[in-house]
């Protein structure tokens, strides 16, 4: 297609995701007080505080927008695979149903490993730093966006192993190259926990990069069975290949 109508089809599929995400928002800020108390779990029984009028009511609607985007994921993976999908071979279409699941899974475990596991600890060792002359009054809205923030990037980053297993599939990959370049992937994991995460402490950095490492292992180890299964079916049809034309 010629640019003008790549760029209607980019158009069209952002509309299609804000639009979700919009729809979801007008739901999400119904449930917004009963978000606001899940999302203050993981700092236990320590208080919020609100620093001008506005914040607590902005704070409601930060948090419908988080949701409303995390449940918009699957629309978002749909439209990108939409718009990707024409440069694909038909053999290569096939994966779609496989990419949006896999993906939607992928961030929910993400994103509920930084909730359940991270979360509790890092901001119990972070706040474990107050004392008689620091106490910790941490702002809501504050509070929202490190959650939220934080949440993301795992489910970013546990999104790795599709992201791999789908380039050995096709073929741009191998996993000789992704173990060949080990070293430049263990420098990439910090330099991704530094970016991605919120706050410019180690501390949250070792646990983005730590599972980013093992994610990537796990995808080598697949990409290793899918390479051995191409392999085989390669020699499958040559074989057939051969005997159809000695008949």
């Amino acid at each position: 297609m010629p640019l003008t109508e790549h760029l209607s089809e980019l158009r069209s599929r952002i509309i299609v995701i804000l639009s979700a995400i919009g729809i979801l928002f007008l739901i999400t800020y119904y449930f917004s007080p009963h978000l606001l108390a899940l999302a203050q779990r993981p700092i236990g029984n320590r208080k919020l505080i609100f620093l001008s009028p506005t914040e607590a009511f902005f704070a409601h609607l930060k948090v419908s927008f988080y949701v409303a985007f995390f449940l918009s994921l699957p629309v978002t993976f749909h439209q990108v695979w939409r718009f990707c999908s024409p440069g694909l071979l038909d053999t290569e279409r096939r994966y779609v149903a496989p990419f949006v699941t896999a993906s939607t899974i992928c961030f929910t475990l993400g994103a509920l490993f930084c909730y359940y596991i991270v979360l509790p600890f890092g901001l119990d060792f972070l706040l474990s730093f107050g004392s008689a002359t620091l106490e910790p009054q941490i702002s809501i809205s504050y509070y929202i966006s490190f959650v939220f923030q934080l949440m993301l990037a795992f489910g970013l980053v546990f999104e790795v192993p599709i992201l791999v297993v789908l380039l050995v599939q096709i073929g741009v990959l191998s996993t000789k190259t992704l173990t060949s370049n080990r070293g430049y992937v263990v420098i990439g994991a910090f330099v991704m926990g530094a970016v991605l995460t919120p706050t410019p402490d180690m501390f949250n950095q070792i646990l983005l990069a730590g599972p980013l490492l093992v994610l990537f292992e796990i995808s080598v180890v697949i990409g290793r069975f899918i390479e051995r299964r191409k392999a085989r079916r390669a020699a499958e049809a040559e074989v057939k290949s051969g005997e159809e034309a000695s008949s």
